[in-house]
């Protein structure tokens, strides 16, 4: 019998890249036509590996796991993932934002190296293959195109995902699998995720779509700085998503959310009110604004869809707001439109291997477990290192049966 790995994402192929080093028959099932579609679709625009910050500023993004977490990445951290991919030819860079890209930007040439290397070290892959959970003996099921087939392991890896992108594979099927054998699974929610705000169709006519690449989104003590853009339901974006935990909290207490958005975070607020006051003879406050401050023509539509005429026609007010105008955020968007999503297998059901207490040889690795992080390298550095971790627990279990 093998070691079996289900899901062929970084986390599940990290796992099965584990085993296999250590002479370990290894079998890599994935629901998919080929493994690594949601890798690799994340990577279409540039790939963010990792993030090259001193792991004492790293490990507090991964929240209320920051301590688990300090574990996990001291054993495979972003310095080692950016060596593992230099073992497997790929060169890293570190952007202007401290972001860590392969050189060539794209997923594709990694997974190709990567794929490749687990082959040479006898990984078999089986795709279009759909886990259904266990049969009454035991047996793993899988559904396929010819139909159900069921293989038997020695060890398992459960690596599916969250419930983010699921035409990607990670539908989150397996919770209900899970829960049924009694394993506590924490709700699925949305993370690094955008937000609902009831703009009025004329705004969403005029600006959805539109950027505001620099400004600041402040709440709950947190400043973070980067880009928004305007949906036709509401806000996304990197500064967005960093905050997102945080604000989808305080609307599931709270009902709403309320950051500020800095529209102009490099000018004070003096300065603005220095410039905004200056006459403006026949122009129009928009033409003003552009030519005062150089305001961006979707921050003024922003300022108007959500202030009062009477604040913006008083300098001081207007000023005020520019430099922290409240958004009310009313829902965040659903799971299936998220980046990614918190919730899943708790830890407490989980020893330090990342094995189910309650069902021996069954190890769970990624998205599946109960932990969120940023984009920006976080998320997916937290994946490689629950994937190794779990990979590891497979490998000594495996090895202790066999001695």
């Amino acid at each position: 019998m093998a070691a079996i790995v289900i899901g062929g994402g970084p986390a599940g192929l990290m796992a099965a890249e584990v085993l296999a080093e250590r002479g370990l028959p290894v079998a890599v099932f994935d629901a998919m036509p080929s493994p690594g579609r949601k890798f690799l679709l994340a990577g279409k625009g540039g790939l963010n590996l990792t993030h090259s910050e001193a792991l004492g500023s790293f490990i507090p993004r991964y929240g209320a796991r920051a301590g688990l977490f300090q574990s996990l990445l001291g054993e495979f951290g972003p310095v080692d993932l950016r060596n593992w991919a230099k073992e497997l030819g790929i060169d890293t860079f570190v952007g202007s934002s401290g972001r860590v890209f392969p050189s060539e930007m794209k997923a594709a040439p990694l997974l190709r190296a990567w794929i490749k290397r687990l082959r040479e070290f006898g990984v078999e892959f089986n795709v279009r293959h759909r886990w259904l959970g266990w049969s009454d003996d035991g047996r793993l099921r899988f559904r396929t195109p010819k139909g159900e087939v069921t293989a038997t392991a020695e060890v398992v890896v459960l690596a599916l995902g969250g419930s983010s992108w699921p035409h990607l594979g990670s539908d989150g099927s397996w919770e209900s699998i899970l829960a049924a054998h009694g394993v506590d699974v924490a709700p699925m929610l949305p993370a690094n995720c955008g937000f609902d705000l009831d703009w009025s169709p004329r705004f969403v006519e005029r600006f959805a779509g539109c950027r505001l690449p620099t400004v600041e989104l402040s709440f709950d003590g947190r400043t973070q700085r980067g880009e928004i853009t305007i949906s036709a339901n509401g806000i996304e974006g990197g500064c967005v998503y960093a905050l997102s935990a945080s604000l989808r909290d305080a609307i599931a207490t709270n009902g709403i959310a309320l950051p500020t958005l800095d529209l102009m975070p490099d000018w004070s607020e003096e300065r603005l009110l220095d410039a905004i006051s200056r006459p403006r003879g026949s122009r129009s406050l928009s033409t003003h604004l552009r030519k005062v401050t150089g305001l961006d023509p979707v921050a003024v539509g922003l300022l108007r869809e959500l202030l009062r005429k009477e604040d913006m026609d008083h300098p001081l007010r207007l000023a005020s707001e520019i430099k922290a105008l409240p958004l009310p955020l009313m829902r965040p968007r659903p799971v299936a439109e998220a980046i990614s999503t918190a919730g899943g297998v708790k830890f407490e059901d989980l020893d330090h291997n990342l094995m189910i207490k309650g069902m021996p040889g069954v190890f769970v690795a990624g998205e599946m477990l109960d932990w969120e992080a940023p984009t920006g390298g976080y998320l997916l550095t937290g994946c490689f290192a629950t994937g190794r971790r779990a990979g590891l627990g497979a490998a000594s279990t495996m090895m202790a049966k066999r001695d």
